[in-house]
């Protein structure tokens, strides 16, 4: 769900998530949205207010921590190319130690050009951007004296504290349904959140592909979570079918007496598949 300053709470529905037994909690990330914006929002034509309202993901996700025990806290996606790799980091880090490693990273490039250009970005250079910056933190979760090279990101040795609670560091979850994606998975993910009913090959394809890769490249399996995917028990077999391991239900951003009794409904309907 979008978080917003005018749907429910997010402490509330973290509450009633864990309370009903879902695994994981998703918010997404935008910094802001651009008045003037001429990139076309993937999902349709008018772009839902939510996305200019929503909460600091971090911030957001720090709450759900405070009130719940259980339930693992999930951005998808954090727009790594509009963040600093070093504060980044320590955020990171920082929500999996108070969350007790809880915490799923989802990360992506993004949509919207001209947000990730106030950011300083070169929408040109946000792929290279995104798999240096996940590289430089994957230095300074791991390292007691970090430093990384590259063409975009460049520091000598640092200290920095507190690690994550997962080791080596939280999941670093792909999103995106783009013709590189996969590669991107191989080379720095943990696992892939493609978006449901987004254009190109069939995720079973998809699926087939990324263990081909995987094999070739000497990795074990690598977990799929449908992002959006649609809360219907016969889609959620055909999707498990496929080996999708994960399905994430998008909610309104809206109060509780309209969101809680979706939040019902879907764990009603997960209970079989647990």
């Amino acid at each position: 769900m979008f978080p917003t300053d005018y749907s429910i709470a997010i402490a509330e529905l973290a509450r009633a998530a864990e309370d009903l037994g879902f695994e994981s909690l998703w918010v997404p990330e935008h910094t802001h949205i651009p008045a003037n914006r001429r990139t076309p929002w993937p999902g349709g034509a008018e772009l839902p207010r939510h996305y200019w309202h929503t909460f600091d993901p971090f911030i957001a996700l720090s709450v759900a921590a405070a009130v719940t025990s259980q339930l693992r806290l999930g951005i998808g996606v954090c727009l790594v190319i509009e963040r600093d790799p070093i504060t980044l980091a320590k955020e990171v880090a920082t929500l999996d130690l108070v969350s007790n490693g809880r915490f799923l990273f989802g990360v992506g490039g993004g949509w919207n050009l001209e947000e990730m250009a106030n950011h300083g970005t070169d929408p040109s250079r946000r792929w290279a951007l995104l798999r240096e910056r996940v590289l430089a933190m994957k230095a300074i979760w791991t390292q007691e004296e970090a430093e990384y090279h590259g063409h975009l990101v460049n520091f000598d040795r640092i200290w920095q504290w507190p690690k994550p609670v997962q080791q080596p560091h939280p999941p670093i979850i792909v999103g995106g349904n783009g013709p590189h994606t996969l590669r991107r998975v191989i080379e720095y993910g943990d696992e892939w959140m493609p978006i449901a009913g987004r254009s190109g090959p069939a995720i079973e394809d998809r699926i087939a592909d990324l263990r081909r890769m995987a094999l070739e490249a000497g990795r074990g399996d690598i977990p799929v979570s449908v992002f959006a995917a649609p809360p219907d028990p016969r889609a959620v077999e055909r999707l498990e079918a496929t080996g999708v391991s994960r399905c994430i239900f998008m909610l309104p951003s809206a109060g509780a007496d309209e969101v809680l009794p979706l939040v019902e409904r879907y764990a009603q309907m997960s209970r079989a598949f647990v």
